[in-house]
C-alpha cells in the first residue's frame, strides 16, 4: 500500500488551502441541497407531495452510488496515493452539474433529478478524499481544532455565497431565471475555492508498483476483503460506524429537507429561505469551533454526545410550532447542533483509522453514512406522500393535509437520532484509540 508521510507541523497554506475546499462545498451544500434548488425543484419544476417523494429517491439514489463505490476508490487512493486526483475528479462532476441545474424549468422533473443526481454525487464522492486528507495535514492531537476550523471556514464560505445570491433574487423579486442563474454561479463558486487544495497540498501518499498480476481494481477488491476479516481488531470503529450510520440519516435528512418544510409548514418564498439558511450557517460557524474545542478537550464520543441531544431538540420543536419566527431560531439551534455531529465524525474516523489506511477507512466512513442515507430519504418522501393521502382522504384540504404529511415525516428523524444516540453510549474511545496508536489521554 501506499507509504503515508504525515508531517504534523503541515504549512499553515496547506491547511488554509484545505479549508478553502471546504469554503466552496458548504456553498454548494447551501444553495443546492438548502435554500435555493431543493426548494425551486419541489415547487416550481414538479409541485405537490410528489416533488418531496422525487427529491427524496434523487437524494437516495446519489447516497448509494457513493456507498458502493465510495470504499473501493477509498482503497486505490491510498495504495496508488492518488486522492487528490480523484478528488479533482469527482469536484469537477459536482461542479459541471451544478452549472447545468439553470436549464431545469417547469415541468423538467427528469433531467432536473438527473443533472441533481450526478451532482450530488460528485459532491458526496468528493468528501471521502477531501476528508482523507485530513490524517495527513493533522496529528491525532490536533485534528479536532483542525477539523472544526473546515467546518466553521466552510460555514462562512455557505453564509458568504447565500448573501451574494440573494441580493439579485430580491432585487428581481424571485424571477426563475435569476434562481438558474444563481445556481451557475454556485458552481463557478466551488471551482474557485476548491483550487487551491489542488495547488497547495501536498500529496504525502507515495505511490507503489502494482504486485504483479494484479490491477488497481482487484487489489482493491482484495484489500476491502482484507478489512471485512479484520474489523474484529477494530470492534469499536465499527460499533462507531453503526451509529453513524444511523444517526447521520437523520442529519442529512434535516439538510435535504430543510428548505422544503420551511416552503412548505410556513409558507416561505425564496428570499425568506435563503434568510433562514444564512441563519442556520452562521450558527454553524459556532457550532463547529466549539465542537471542535470541546473535542479536544474532553473526547469525540462525549462531545457528539451532547451534539446529538441538541440536534433532537429542534426537530421535536418543528413538529409543534406553526410559528415562522420560531422556524428561524429553530434552524440557528440546528445549525449548532447539526455541524458539531459532522465535524466532530469526521475527526473520529481519523482518529479511529491506521495509519496508511485513511481514505480506505474513510471510504468506509462514507460507505456507511451514504447507505443509510439511501434509505432515510426515501422513507421520508414515502411518509410525506402516505400521510398526505391519509389526511386528504380524511377531508383535509391538499395544502393543509400536505403539511400534516411532512409534520408525521418529521418522526422518522427523531428515531434515526434517538437509536444513533443510544449505540454511540456503546462506544469505548480510549480503547478505539489505543489500537490504533493514535492516543489514549481522552475523556471517558
Amino acid at each position: 500500500m501506499a507509504t503515508l508521510t504525515v508531517d504534523p507541523k503541515a504549512t499553515r497554506r496547506e491547511r488554509w488551502a484545505w479549508y478553502l475546499y471546504d469554503f466552496g462545498n458548504s456553498a454548494y451544500a447551501a444553495v443546492v441541497l438548502l435554500a435555493v434548488y431543493s426548494a425551486y425543484y419541489k415547487g416550481a419544476v414538479v409541485g405537490g407531495a410528489e416533488g418531496s417523494r422525487l427529491w427524496g429517491l434523487g437524494t437516495g439514489i446519489a447516497m448509494l452510488l457513493v456507498a458502493v463505490t465510495a470504499p473501493i476508490l477509498g482503497t486505490i487512493a491510498d495504495y496508488s496515493g492518488a486522492k487528490k486526483r480523484v478528488l479533482a475528479f469527482y469536484t469537477a462532476l459536482s461542479v459541471l452539474f451544478c452549472a447545468m441545474l439553470f436549464f431545469v424549468q417547469e415541468g423538467n422533473w427528469f433531467i432536473g433529478l438527473l443533472f441533481f443526481v450526478i451532482a450530488e454525487t460528485g459532491y458526496r464522492s468528493a468528501q471521502v478524499f477531501y476528508n482523507a486528507l485530513l490524517p495527513e495535514i493533522a496529528s491525532p492531537e490536533e485534528m479536532p481544532r483542525v477539523s472544526g476550523n473546515g467546518w466553521a471556514v466552510g460555514s462562512v464560505g455557505g453564509v458568504l455565497c447565500l448573501i451574494l445570491v440573494l441580493i439579485p433574487i430580491v432585487l428581481t423579486d424571485s424571477n426563475p431565471l435569476t434562481i438558474r442563474l444563481s445556481l451557475v454561479f454556485t458552481a463557478v463558486y466551488f471551482a474557485v475555492s476548491a483550487l487551491p487544495t489542488f495547488l497547495w497540498i501536498k500529496e504525502r501518499g507515495a505511490e507503489k508498483p502494482l504486485p504483479e498480476g494484479e490491477t488497481y481494481l482487484s487489489l482493491a477488491f482484495k484489500r476491502l476483503g482484507e478489512t471485512f476479516r479484520a474489523v474484529k481488531q477494530y470492534r469499536e470503529f465499527l460499533k462507531f460506524m453503526i451509529s453513524y450510520l444511523i444517526y447521520n440519516d437523520g442529519i442529512l435528512m434535516v439538510m435535504d429537507f430543510a428548505g422544503i418544510l420551511g416552503f412548505i409548514l410556513f409558507g416561505m418564498g425564496q428570499q425568506e429561505l435563503i434568510i433562514f439558511m444564512i441563519i442556520v450557517q452562521v450558527t454553524s460557524v459556532v457550532g463547529a469551533y466549539l465542537f471542535g474545542l470541546y473535542a479536544g478537550d474532553f473526547g469525540g464520543r462525549q462531545s457528539l454526545i451532547v451534539a446529538l441531544l441538541l440536534m433532537v431538540v429542534p426537530v421535536v420543536w418543528l413538529y409543534f410550532t406553526h410559528s415562522k419566527l420560531a422556524f428561524y431560531f429553530i434552524g440557528g439551534l440546528a445549525g449548532f447542533a447539526l455541524t458539531g455531529v459532522q465535524s466532530v465524525s469526521r475527526t473520529m474516523v481519523g482518529l479511529f483509522s491506521p495509519e496508511g489506511r485513511n481514505a480506505e477507512f474513510y471510504g468506509f466512513f462514507a460507505m456507511a453514512g451514504r447507505t443509510s442515507s439511501f434509505i432515510g430519504p426515501v422513507i421520508f418522501g414515502q411518509l410525506v406522500v402516505w400521510a398526505t393521502r391519509h389526511y386528504e382522504g380524511l377531508g383535509l384540504e391538499a395544502l393543509l393535509a400536505e403539511q400534516m404529511g411532512h409534520r408525521v415525516a418529521l418522526f422518522s428523524i427523531i428515531a434515526f437520532l434517538v437509536i444513533g444516540f443510544v449505540l454511540l453510549l456503546t462506544v469505548n474511545e480510549k480503547k478505539a484509540r489505543a489500537v490504533v496508536g493514535n492516543g489514549e489521554a481522552v475523556a471517558e
